[in-house]
């Protein structure tokens, strides 16, 4: 049979599933950004999307038709998560703003070292820079919001016993609210003939 192997012969192994290629792309060092976008950007479907960005070159040598060198990004990836970007323009379609686009393109740039990109950081919940030894721990996967983290929270200086007690107030009125509303509900059910 063609392509079969002999009992004597080496043969490759026979793994060909998504994750197996995934992890040899990313073992290859072939990955260099990984961008997730949000959902209803597409006409054609509803659901959120994933750029993959692969360079055979990282390791920071100009490319063709370019003179300033990039930085070695040999062993790292850049993961980008984008999902809460975007503006509803209507009830199914979801569109990125130019300011957005820009802050990804530059976002990217930098991270390669290019000038016009800036400096690049890392910025919890939108963009981290990370190694091949971090995604081997995390199983080779490439989902950027195990790797960004999430952002950092506007701290408003309200005492955390002075919120709790403000939120815990809130709650019994909302539960004394919910109480007044079933009652109605059960009462409006006894007229019309249902016992609840």
């Amino acid at each position: 049979m063609p392509g079969s192997c002999s009992p004597t012969a080496r043969c490759p192994p026979t793994k060909s599933g998504e994750g197996e290629i995934r992890k040899n792309i990313i073992e290859a060092d072939l990955v260099d950004c990984i961008a997730a976008l949000p959902d209803k950007l597409f006409y054609t479907t509803q659901i959120p999307a994933c750029l993959w960005f692969l360079a055979r070159g990282k390791s920071g040598r100009p490319p063709p038709g370019r003179k300033a060198p990039l930085r070695d990004r040999r062993g790292q990836v850049l993961f980008i998560d984008a999902r809460k970007l975007g503006r509803m323009v209507d009830r199914t379609h979801r569109e990125l703003t130019d300011e957005e686009i820009a802050r990804l393109a530059n976002t990217y740039h930098s991270w390669r070292g290019e000038k016009e990109g800036g400096e690049y950081k890392d910025v919890p919940g939108f963009c981290k820079s990370d190694t091949l030894e971090e995604i081997r721990k995390h199983g080779h996967v490439l989902t950027p919001g195990r790797y960004v983290g999430v952002e950092a929270q506007e701290d408003d200086a309200e005492p955390f016993e002075q919120k709790m007690a403000r939120l815990v107030a809130h709650l019994r009125e909302q539960q004394a609210e919910a109480a007044k509303l079933d009652t109605a509900i059960a009462k409006n059910l006894k007229e019309l003939g249902y016992d609840w």
